[in-house]
């Protein structure tokens, strides 16, 4: 193929194979970056939902420098902001708050050209009982542990987890671990004790062979594709003319005329 995708988990690169003239003065193929290295969202701690006056700490990670990248979310009240503005402390690439129940919603990482990041959902809770479970999507086939958290220390730790409203089993130590998440561990989770019943969360699943797509503002794009097409016309001329002088010399074979394979007797 002329063209191919080179993805590694910190860049997608579009490759040029480009034209050999000899086994031995093959070139290496031409690979153009056509993206930044991608952004991640952190959570710490690593769980979706939150006592009041818990500290979060949500942080922009991207292999290099951080600069461009802002902090940002949307909340129940229905407010979107950046971090500092009028919450949260902003320490280099991360940010850091002091949580409140108006701080429940959903938090993620955008650049000045408006790439962004995975979003999470965070929610603050009043009541005595949350449940832990990951902040981000779980990868398929992977082990998960959910935990029912509470406010103060019960005497019994034994609670009931819930998915999608059914009882799904009782665990004394409080905990639930699912050894290999499939499809349908999808749903939405709760857990409940003697303090009270925690908040829903929603557990969704990632593909582990999903090619990560592509987060690419269109000036960049365009800037990528400038480059390569004059490559790729190049190449492809080059080839053309390559396949024309053999097929030429093909034609040009077959009128040579052909020594005999027998000749006639020996003569006296």
């Amino acid at each position: 193929p002329f063209l191919s995708l080179s993805v590694s988990p910190s860049s997608i690169s579009l490759c040029l194979p480009l034209l050999c003239l000899s086994v031995s003065l093959c070139p290496t193929p031409l690979c153009l970056p056509l993206s930044l290295p991608p952004v991640s969202l952190s959570v710490r701690p690593n769980r979706s939902q939150f006592f009041e006056y818990e500290s979060l700490t949500v942080s922009c990670e991207v292999q290099g420098s951080s600069a461009g990248w802002t902090l940002k979310r949307y909340t129940s009240t229905g407010k979107l902001s950046a971090c500092g503005s009028d919450w949260g402390k902003q320490q280099g690439s991360s940010c850091i708050v002091s949580l409140i129940l108006s701080d429940s919603g959903v938090y993620w990482c955008e650049s000045g050209s408006g790439e962004h990041s995975t979003a999470v959902n965070i929610t603050v809770h009043a009541g005595g009982v949350i449940l832990e479970s990951p902040a981000l999507p779980v990868t398929e086939g992977h082990s998960v542990t959910l935990r029912c958290r509470y406010q103060g220390t019960p005497s019994d730790l034994t609670a009931d987890f819930y998915k999608d409203g059914s009882l799904v089993r009782t665990e004394t130590t409080g905990e639930m671990t699912i050894p290999a998440v499939s499809r349908s561990d999808e749903g939405l989770y709760k857990c409940s004790n003697s303090e009270g019943e925690s908040p829903e969360r929603r557990m969704t699943l990632t593909d582990p062979t999903t090619v990560p797509v592509l987060s690419m503002s269109l000036p960049r794009l365009l800037g990528s594709l400038l480059v390569v097409c004059p490559y790729l016309l190049v190449t492809v001329i080059l080839l053309v003319k390559g396949n024309r002088r053999r097929a030429q010399g093909k034609n040009l074979s077959s009128y040579i005329p052909l020594a005999p394979t027998t000749c006639c007797p020996n003569t006296l």
